[in-house]
């Protein structure tokens, strides 16, 4: 049986020892089911599954608090940054608690543990000359005196002209951008137009450190089996060369750059967001050096959307690295595609998608919820959420297949054919059947098991519960090709008690894989069998559910979905044919803007031939390496022609 009671994890000699991290949500919105499938819930199925193993297992989240994003978004809400992240904090953990997240803490990044141990890497990686201060052109803003992010610039896109471009980035076309490409730039607190001027930063020398992230990469990318994508987005960079990145800002909300004449500036997020899962872990105990420098005993696992990959597998391990201390570093990299909403994006400005306090809202219970989109995760491609499959799922995967095998056979052992008391399925006689006629149903369950457990050893989740599911399958054979009934019951005992005997221990394995997917339907069918959760086995043998065990009464595990329910969901929010046909007249616009823009280009680039002027860049501009240059031609109609790009939530 599982123990449930976990309190001070810490590895353990001769244990397999896994450290598992879901990216960090950053706190400036409400996470929607794209961010919570890409991350946290996925690394949950994971974590539970390792629990389920009997392996010692560490599951660390919580939200990322600092940078220009959490001061942009207190200053559009009226608050203090800390404020701000306090209601959001408080916002995430009510969803992640709802969807079931069982994470072994929560936590934030503004800590005391943060500032030391990001001080420390820093400090470490200047004296062993990885550290390089740098003069930079920043947008600055001479009415309140002050040093913009790109985030406090905002103005007009040159790409499509949407007015309210951020520094950034366009939210109307999504692309990237440096605050000197916008046309009539002005300073979001007071409208004043900034002016560029110098400003010194720190960077880190990436270059110097490629090599050994280089060949760090090649080999943790093989024996931890990492996602294809997280290995062709980290080989991009490789390919491409890693430059310099500046790892500081002209901030007041974040980490404090332990240099002299740096008062005014704060460690940058892509640098120190990573470092927050280890000082969420020394939040959690003070030995958390037992799992963050301790490769020879404890194995990462890393959780992601796509878009974070490299965080995780270049800046943060280069950090590592260049400390020339002795560090846990990423062993499995999990990262999964966008997950699409009705064929379209997710939009918490325009209504559209569902986010993680609307599921709750439909009155579908949060197991439904995670079933259906970790049957959907977008591990190869992007997934699509639709309603008709949402409704669909429920009611003939889970309710017919599922429920009906779990209700069946307990509602069978309540009958008074045997009170609710499991019958003696060990007699000769019932054995001798078991023997002759049931042992090949356990040796197809222990093919599935197998299956199942190289499946989630491998993180291939979805295709793990599609065997977790199978069980049930199995299981409704079973009963199916006996002809469980009252009948059976009464002409041929000894065969009725083998059935029951190997169905009630298959339910019993049934709970067993599924609580990694589904905990409260896993928990339920626990309290119908009266029983303890069991250890997911390498080999099932039927007989953890012994003869004259009294079970409880059986419960649905599911209801029906009434199909009506698709129209009113698709219409509340914002799946309706009116927003498509707004979105593809919106697209039709673009597509005129950027034949436009085509010719205003040309024109240009045939000027720049001639005066050959240099644009300024900012600090924040080097960290795109470039990505702020306008594309043109066909890759510009592309981008503008997609209309607006997907609201992923930002995660470190």
């Amino acid at each position: 049986m599982v123990n449930r009671k976990r309190s001070n994890i810490l590895p353990k000699d001769g244990e397999r020892n896994i450290l598992i991290t879901s990216a960090l949500p950053y706190v400036n919105n409400v996470p929607h089911l794209g961010n919570i499938i890409g991350s946290v819930l996925s690394a949950d199925v994971f974590a539970r599954y390792c629990r389920a193993r009997d392996l010692n297992t560490l599951f660390v989240c919580g939200t990322d608090e600092y940078g220009t994003a959490t001061e942009t978004k207190a200053i559009e809400e009226k608050v203090t940054p800390q404020e701000l992240c306090d209601k959001y904090h408080a916002i995430h953990k009510q969803v992640y608690d709802w969807f079931n997240i069982d994470f072994d803490i929560f936590g934030r990044t503004p800590t005391h543990q943060q500032t030391e141990i990001a001080q420390d890497i820093f400090l470490k990686l200047q004296k062993n000359g990885f550290l390089k201060e740098d003069t930079t052109k920043q947008p600055y803003c001479e009415t309140h005196k002050s040093y913009l992010a790109d985030r406090f610039v905002e103005g007009e896109c040159p790409l499509c002209g949407y007015v309210d471009a951020r520094g950034d980035q366009c939210d109307k076309c999504g692309k990237l951008l440096d605050p000197f490409d916008l046309l009539k730039p002005r300073c979001k607190l007071d409208g004043a137009t900034p002016i560029p001027k110098d400003t010194k930063h720190v960077f880190l020398l990436l270059d110097k450190l490629q090599a050994q992230v280089a060949e760090w990469n090649s080999k943790s990318s093989k024996e931890g089996a990492w996602s294809s994508n997280g290995i062709n987005i980290t080989e991009t960079w490789l390919k491409e060369g890693l430059r310099p990145r500046g790892i500081t800002r002209d901030l007041k909300w974040g980490t404090p750059v332990p240099l002299p004449g740096y008062d005014e500036k704060v460690l940058y997020v892509w640098f120190d967001a990573c470092i927050g899962y280890v000082s969420i872990t020394a939040n959690y105990t003070n030995e958390w050096e037992k799992w963050w420098r301790n490769p020879e005993n404890v194995k990462l696992y890393q959780f992601m959307g796509k878009d974070n990959v490299p965080f995780h597998t270049v800046i943060f391990p280069a950090s590592q690295i260049g400390t020339g201390d002795k560090w846990t570093m990423l062993h499995h990299l999990s990262t999964t595609e966008y997950l699409n909403y009705e064929n379209g994006k997710f939009s918490k400005s325009r209504n559209i998608g569902v986010f993680g306090t609307n599921a709750k809202d439909t009155g579908i219970p949060p197991d439904v919820w995670r079933y259906y989109l970790l049957s959907r995760r977008p591990e190869n491609g992007d997934a699509e959420f639709e309603w008709k499959a949402f409704i669909d799922t429920n009611n003939n995967e889970l309710l017919k297949n599922l429920g009906n095998f779990v209700n069946r056979v307990i509602k069978f052992v309540n009958s008074k054919n045997y009170n609710s008391v499991i019958p003696d399925y060990t007699s000769t006689e019932a054995t001798s059947f078991f023997e002759s006629d049931l042992a090949h149903r356990v040796e197809e369950v222990n093919k599935l098991l197998a299956q199942y457990n190289a499946e989630l050893e491998a993180v291939k989740i979805k295709a793990g519960l599609v065997s977790a599911l199978h069980v049930s399958f199995l299981g409704n054979a079973l009963l199916q090709h006996n002809t469980l009934d009252n009948k059976l019951f009464e002409e041929q005992p000894h065969k009725c008690a083998a059935v029951v005997g190997l169905a009630i221990n298959l339910v019993h394995l049934l709970a067993a894989v599924i609580e990694p997917y589904m905990p409260a339907t896993a928990a339920s069918i626990l309290t119908q069998l009266n029983a303890e959760p069991l250890i997911i086995p390498d080999t099932w043998i039927p007989n953890s559910i012994k003869p004259n065990h009294t079970i409880g009464k059986a419960a649905y595990l599911f209801t029906n979905i009434k199909p009506e329910k698709e129209k009113e969901w698709r219409e509340k929010y914002g799946g309706s044919e009116a927003e498509k046909a707004r979105l593809e007249k919106a697209e039709k616009a673009a597509k005129k803007k950027v034949d436009k823009l085509r010719r205003q280009e040309k024109k240009a680039a045939e000027g720049g031939k001639e005066n050959g002027e240099k644009k300024e860049k900012s600090v924040e501009a080097v960290e795109k390496d470039g990505a702020q240059k306008l594309t043109s031609g066909v890759d510009a109609v592309k981008q503008v022609t997609e209309g607006i790009e997907q609201a992923a939530l930002q995660t470190s």
